[in-house]
């Protein structure tokens, strides 16, 4: 079925082309693993964004991950490895944005069935910050990038590792960040 307005088309979808249910699939995940209870989202009633400080050709973007850098020795950590929770990394890091860094996603439970995590771009978009900083649609991009890690506990993530990536982002005068958490 179609729906035309003056100007576009819209196809409708059909019925078989659902979003995925990661919530509810997390939850099941952790209940499988052992814990007592299901995951639970953090979620505030206000949104804490702000307006952009300035144009976005002027700002310096930062780009937060939650992906870990390569550890030798520990398991498959590759492109559609199995989840791998000896990768996990547990203390903020920052490290520089000259070079693409090797960081992997295999401790982290997405989705396996829909992707492979073969290109980094979808976990790490470095390479496309630069390009947009040497078109000017950014004015640049900091001079680290900064892990964050995905902690179970609210309390650690806001208090202890939140403080940290805010430290990390004014040290290198960062006007925004992209973060992107896999």
């Amino acid at each position: 079925m179609s729906v035309e307005t003056p100007t576009t088309v819209f196809t409708m979808a059909t019925d078989e082309d659902v979003p995925i249910p990661y919530m509810q699939r997390t939850r099941d995940y952790y209940l499988a693993l052992g814990y007592d209870n299901p995951y639970r989202w953090a979620h505030f009633v206000d949104t804490p964004f702000t307006p952009l400080p300035k144009a976005l050709a002027q700002l310096r973007l930062g780009l937060v991950t939650t992906a870990a850098p390569f550890q030798p020795g520990i398991g498959d950590q590759g492109p559609g490895a199995e989840y791998n929770a000896a990768a996990k990394f547990y203390h903020v890091y920052a490290a520089p944005t000259e070079t693409v860094p090797d960081l992997r996603i295999s401790h982290l439970g997405y989705d396996r069935m829909h992707t492979t995590a073969g290109d980094i771009n979808t976990y790490f978009p470095l390479e496309r910050l630069r390009e947009a900083a040497a078109s000017g649609r950014i004015g640049s991009v900091s001079p680290r990038f900064y892990g964050a890690p995905t902690n179970r506990s609210h309390r650690v993530t806001i208090e202890t590792d939140c403080a940290e990536l805010l430290r990390y982002c004014r040290e290198d005068a960062v006007d925004a960040v992209v973060l992107v958490a896999n």
